[in-house]
């Protein structure tokens, strides 16, 4: 349990919570659920420009990302083709992945597939389900893919200005303004709290927040003096109680708990405020293909890491369907902006490809 490692190591109680959301982010669990110790190691594993454990922002916002890469293979040679669905994997007379089909029918060939969708939309959407054997159908169906996220991206007209730190008379950003700044985090039991609510079926009443603001470190991201901020919040069921959907009246209420909160901490955050677009779980889901929202592609849990993931036998890229190979969140080593799970199955695609 983390709890019990962060109480061995630190004194703080402010200090442990703040940690602690590191090991329940994304995750729908609480500090003290068994195995959330993995997920705050996970997530100090790596490290940036040498410096262990530091995280960065990405110049031009996270797309800028997604650019380079492309960038990078096009320089390779490689034809990108963007707002292109794809319907299904395309299997030869061998039974071997041979290209993939879009959704207009257009037919395109290859000797290797790699999926960077989830386990879910790669093996039950995308793949002959009479190609795969029944027992993996059944593991990928059976994924923990539940979700505490709530994300919503807020635009406003001044930068945020903290009881803890106010903001000096010009107005320019401090030194808080350019971290991560986490709020409701002051004791582990308000996260189990928050955690308790939405198990329940029930929005937290006073949810966890990461706020980010990116524009500080990345003036183009917004026009001079205004800001873009980012709220990364739980915990937040897929279904609320009672069955109740998301709807419009169901974000907002939330969001405006959330704007709450964040108002108790930094008076004035509300009038800021120019515009905000909220993010539930199904919103996730439906927009950018996660499957519950999990921003992982599946539970960070012990029982879906390492060797079981996606599945036992199958955690080394390769698929039952030969030249199928999945290099997406869904694989070892799981989620985060690292790049891992997709070098590592290019380098066995790779492999696999001399022997053609």
């Amino acid at each position: 349990l983390l709890g019990q490692i962060l109480d061995q190591w630190f004194e703080s109680e402010p200090l442990k919570a703040t940690l602690a959301t590191d090991a329940v982010i994304g995750a729908m669990a609480s500090p003290h659920t068994p195995g959330s110790g993995y997920v705050l190691l996970h997530h100090v594993m790596g490290e940036m420009e040498g410096r262990r454990g530091a995280w960065g922002y990405v110049a031009g916002g996270m797309g800028a990302l997604s650019q380079a890469i492309a960038r990078a293979a096009a320089a390779q040679g490689a034809h990108i083709f963007t707002e292109k669905a794809v319907c299904q994997v395309l299997l030869g007379r061998d039974r071997r992945a041979q290209g993939v089909v879009l959704q207009d029918g257009t037919e395109v060939r290859s000797k290797l597939v790699l999926s960077n969708a989830s386990p879910q939309i790669t093996f039950l959407e995308l793949a002959p389900q009479e190609e795969l054997p029944k027992d993996f159908v059944q593991r990928i169906q059976q994924v923990d893919t539940r979700s505490p996220v709530t994300k919503i991206n807020v635009a406003v007209d001044r930068l945020p200005s903290f009881l803890a730190a106010p903001n000096t008379h010009d107005g320019q950003p401090l030194p808080h303004h350019q971290c991560s700044i986490h709020l409701n985090c002051e004791g582990t039991h308000l996260l189990h709290h928050a955690f308790s609510e939405a198990t329940d079926g029930h929005p937290s009443s006073r949810p966890m927040i990461e706020l980010c603001i990116p524009s500080v470190l990345d003036p183009g991201l917004a026009p001079q003096g205004c800001h873009v901020v980012s709220l990364f919040t739980q915990y937040t069921p897929s279904m609320l109680a009672g069955g109740r959907p998301w709807d419009e009246q169901a974000r907002n209420a939330y969001a405006d708990t959330v704007f709450d909160c964040v108002e108790a901490y930094a008076p004035g955050f509300r009038a800021s405020v120019i515009g905000r677009d909220i993010l539930t779980p199904p919103d996730l889901e439906r927009i950018f293909g996660l499957p519950g929202g999990n921003i992982f592609h599946g539970a960070m849990s012990l029982d879906q890491l390492y060797f079981t993931r996606p599945a036992a036998s199958y955690s080394g890229y390769r698929s039952p369907i030969p030249g199928l190979y999945l290099c997406g969140s869904g694989a070892h080593p799981g989620g985060g902006v690292m790049g891992a799970a997709g070098r590592n199955a290019a380098q066995v695609a790779l492999e696999d490809f001399k022997h053609l």
